[in-house]
């Protein structure tokens, strides 16, 4: 198993690492769309978690030339995953493990209250010296930013470095195949990276109207180079992927930090292997004899020896991956399982009695504010694991016990 199907368009060609895992007619459609704009080079690349996206396919790999789609980057800009092994073993953690989950929770703000306003339990109300220090580093860039773009300049901003958010964004303890324990979690640049995708996609239809492009889909409207707003885009973005960096590795610092000071714990060390990665960034790279933005919308870069991060569902297992570099992926490999449905059909499809039996050996929500999250939303990891085998080799297999949710 292994290897892309090819899918047909009007435009360029889709390898698509699909075999043995749905696709929805909706996803292939949107990657059919991205095919025929005349700035991809080359071919579209589809990982086996793919689905229907805003704005474009989620688990899509555009190389373009000369030019960015915005909302092939979307709005979680930078979003992505880190992943820490410690010495702890599974012999280490205590036999009821909701109060870790309780330590991590108080020690990393997360969901979001008050419609993101004052008092928002998912943002600092007093920067920690931590996030305070970072920011000072990220200032700058921000103003530069906002001498563009001023009405740029609202919501949480400097509060959000070192939270985790809601949705799909998780962090979780995990026992690998050692019984090893790891901290993995899943965030990105939180509301400031929203605010800028937001309004360089809004910019960038209002471009594209103005010059009477074609397009398949207005969501597919891009900034070539030389172009009004393109280089305060790839400033913005850039600077919003930094962002979300940080904003994991600020977390997992308060997170071991927290763990560190559990009596609950004995004494352990961290850092043996440490894993950060983007899933929703766009870089310049070279494929195919060309310099080309490369946006990975739900991909991870999976050069030869890139260490990236597949996290399953709630419920299933999650992998340390090591790439192989196959170029017709363009370096890439899936970001997670890919939903099978979306949230609202998640919601309708199961009862909180199906998503309590489907999480009963992890310590986690059991409320119905996470059954859009539920593992049968997702695919079957094992198979998208199988679809990619020519993209990635497991280092590591990882099996959650704690999973925090905002």
């Amino acid at each position: 198993m292994g290897g892309p199907e090819h899918i047909a368009t009007h435009g360029v060609p889709i390898k698509a690492w699909i075999r043995g895992v749905p696709a929805d007619p909706q996803a292939l459609q949107q990657l059919r769309n991205v095919a025929e704009l005349p700035i991809v080079h080359g071919h579209v690349a589809a990982m086996p978690d793919v689905h229907f996206g805003i704005g474009a396919t989620v688990g899509s790999v555009i190389p373009t030339l000369g030019a960015i789609i915005p909302a092939a980057v979307g709005v979680d800009i930078g979003c992505g995953m880190m992943a820490v092994r410690t010495t702890l073993t599974a012999a280490h953690l205590p036999d009821d493990l909701e109060g870790l989950r309780a330590t991590i929770e108080r020690a990393v703000p997360h969901g979001r209250t008050n419609q993101g306003g004052r008092g928002d339990r998912g943002a600092w109300s007093d920067l920690p010296a931590r996030a305070e220090d970072a920011w000072k580093k990220l200032r700058a860039g921000y103003q530069r930013i906002l001498a563009g773009h001023p009405r740029l300049d609202r919501g949480s901003t400097a509060e959000h470095l070192g939270t985790l958010g809601g949705g799909n964004h998780f962090i979780e303890l995990c026992l690998d195949e050692q019984q090893g324990v790891w901290v993995m979690l899943h965030s990105g640049s939180r509301g400031v990276g929203n605010r800028i995708g937001t309004h360089f996609i809004d910019l960038a239809k209002k471009d594209m109207q103005r010059h009477a492009q074609h397009l398949p889909d207005r969501d597919l409207a891009y900034f070539t180079e030389g172009a009004e707003h393109f280089d305060d885009y790839v400033f913005a973005v850039d600077w919003a992927q930094r962002f979300a960096r940080v904003n994991r590795e600020l977390m997992m610092a308060a997170i071991l930090e927290a763990l560190a000071r559990s009596d609950e714990l004995p004494k352990f060390a961290s850092g043996e292997i440490a894993v950060n990665c983007h899933h929703n960034y766009v870089q310049r790279e070279r494929h195919f004899g060309a310099e080309v933005f490369v946006t990975r919308k739900g991909a991870v870069r999976a050069s030869v020896g890139d260490l990236g991060i597949i996290p399953g569902s709630m419920g299933a297992r999650s992998f340390i991956v090591r790439g192989k570099g196959n170029p017709d992926s363009f370096h890439s490999c899936s970001h997670g399982a890919g939903r099978v449905m979306s949230r609202g059909e998640a919601k309708r499809r199961f009862t909180l009695a199906d998503h309590v039996a489907a999480t009963a050996d992890v310590a986690c929500r059991k409320d119905a504010g996470v059954l859009d999250e539920t593992p049968g939303a997702y695919k079957d990891i094992d198979a998208v694991m199988a679809a990619q085998a020519d993209l990635v080799e497991i280092v590591h297999t990882l099996k959650q016990v704690v999973c925090i949710k905002g």
